[in-house]
């Protein structure tokens, strides 16, 4: 019975070699095709994504471009000066609480005043605080009604450019009739703004009274008892004094406004590149920053590798230099296998388990030393980037310990020869030896750990704000969002083709690009690592 499936095999073979040759083709054009084949699929894949994400996102450029003519042409800029300066003095206010706390601070933890006897010693500071906070309420009640003119504005362009789509769409359904009927009643801007600049001389005497009584208020302002808190009165003052002077710049830039004057185009990118907020569903503006979002990728990643890398690359040299051939067998699956933990199971752990154990640890009395702690944000950079560098281990490990792999025997056995120990060999001859390669392994983490997604979906926080570095080390504490994240988390909910839904792809497109970039360098240095060690 053996004796037919032995031949079988050779014959189908050769049956196969014939067919190839009839095609004009050999085995090895056959293997070489497939495979070629196989490159031509990736290549084709990665530039249909690309025309994807241009397509898609490249048109966000043009909305953001008009929302941002609506945005002067309605009168929302001309506001928003005004805003930016009751805001500036919200800064102010601010800074005078926080005073206020570390004076009563003070008096409960220095002085041993009781809580109550501490607020009665207060009392002349509420005072003063209650009237340099009161100083700006007629601006504000100004800035209230304007902000509802230009709202108005804005609403009636919004609700005509809606009417015109209508028509737009029943005339190519043919319905010319009903097309007809809508009413269309385009927007005046010059004659709905002129209510709101009329207010200037009126916003001018206000702004005039309002600098002289902020002034007139650092007369009342109390003595402070200790030397770090009088020191932090006089730059309050100082601080004042500035804000004041700089009331005409506002006026200035109130008097020069004109709401016809055209938003260059490199505006439009540039509110992108470089804007600080990302603001959607708002009934003013939206906006469209991409710099809280980068911040905070950058953040969590460089958190991930700071741990990931001594840990991974640690672990590598390890397993290829020093440890048994038992060791190697039960660490090295150990490691690989963390990669196939699916991440949201370990967005998950950092929510449940991670989260909580290392805000639990920032509130043990001795290790208030450490930057940060104790912290209440339970979901911050640190938890984010502690699950990464999970992450990244496995990715940094096994190619870290290929590079070792390629260091020729021959650098190792002259070492020893040369009467170096086995740690001197390592630290002085396989490590720069593999360095290049080692890098390389460390940027492709780097790419693994940027493109990641539920893992800071989940623990970053999802603030949107850029930190505050000022904090020195313990910002890595705070909770931030993410460039995969918002995508992750808006991406559901947006309009096919609003400005909305093309920002997040023009986010995609940066993180796309920054992971070729990073891959692309990546891949650079394994091609010289390889070429010298050839």
């Amino acid at each position: 019975m053996s004796e037919p499936n032995s031949t079988a095999a050779p014959a189908a073979f050769a049956i196969q070699k014939r067919r190839l040759r009839l095609l004009g083709l050999t085995l090895d054009d056959t293997i070489k095709a497939f495979f070629g084949g196989n490159a031509v699929v990736a290549i084709v894949v990665l530039t249909l994504i690309t025309i994807f994400l241009l397509r898609e996102g490249l048109g966000f450029f043009a909305q953001n471009s008009q929302s941002l003519r609506v945005y002067r042409q309605a009168g929302l800029e001309y506001v928003d000066f005004i805003r930016a300066e009751v805001d500036d003095h919200t800064a102010l206010t601010r800074y005078l609480s926080d005073l206020r706390l570390r004076q009563l601070t003070d008096l409960t933890e220095v002085k041993k005043l009781s809580l109550e006897d501490a607020n009665a010693a207060l009392t002349k500071f509420d005072e003063f605080a209650d009237k340099f906070s009161g100083t700006v309420d007629p601006l504000r009640s100004m800035l209230s009604d304007l902000t509802e003119q230009a709202t108005a504005i804005k609403t009636k362009f919004i609700v005509t450019g809606d009417k015109k789509e209508e028509r737009r769409q029943l005339l190519a359904e043919g319905k010319t009739a009903e097309a007809a009927a809508v009413q269309i009643e385009e927007t005046d801007f010059a004659a709905e703004l002129k209510p709101l600049v009329a207010t200037l001389p009126a916003f001018k005497e206000g702004n005039r009274e309002f600098g002289r009584a902020l002034l007139a208020t650092l007369d009342g302002a109390p003595v402070m008892p200790a030397p770090e808190l009088a020191a932090r009165m006089e730059k309050l003052k100082q601080l004042t004094r500035d804000y004041v002077a700089g009331l005409p710049a506002v006026e200035h830039a109130l008097e020069t406004w004109d709401y016809a004057r055209p938003i260059p185009a490199w505006k439009a990118v540039s509110s992108f590149v470089f804007g600080r907020q990302w603001l959607t569903a708002s009934f003013w503006q939206d906006w469209y920053g991409v710099i809280p979002l980068f911040i905070g990728s950058l953040m969590v990643s460089i958190v991930a590798l700071v741990l990931a890398v001594p840990l991974g690359v640690g672990a590598a040299i390890y397993i290829n230099q020093i440890a048994s051939l038992r060791e190697q067998r039960i660490i090295k699956p150990c490691i690989e296998f963390i990669s196939a933990i699916p991440s949201v199971v370990l967005g998950f752990f950092g929510i449940a388990v991670l989260g909580q154990a290392l805000r639990a640890l920032s509130q043990v009395s001795w290790l208030s030393w450490m930057p940060g702690f104790p912290y209440s944000e339970r979901l911050n950079i640190l938890t984010a980037g502690c699950l990464l560098a999970l992450i990244a281990v496995p990715t940094i490990f096994t190619l870290a310990e290929d590079a070792l792999n390629n260091v020729p025997r021959a650098f190792k056995e002259a070492s020893f020869a040369l009467g170096a120990s086995r740690l001197q060999t390592i630290v002085k001859i396989i490590v720069p030896a593999s360095l290049s390669g080692i890098i390389s392994a460390v940027l492709l983490g780097l790419g693994r750990v940027v493109g990641e997604t539920m893992v800071v979906l989940l623990c970053a926080g999802n603030r949107i704000a850029i930190p505050d570095f000022t904090a020195g080390l313990s910002v890595v504490t705070q909770p931030v969002h993410t460039m995969t994240g918002i995508i992750a988390q808006e991406m559901g909910e947006v309009v096919r083709g609003s400005i909305h839904y093309r920002a997040l792809f023009v986010v995609g497109l940066v993180l796309f690009a920054l992971s070729l970039l990073i891959n692309y360098v990546a891949q650079g240095i394994v091609r010289k690592y390889r070429i010298s060690i050839g």
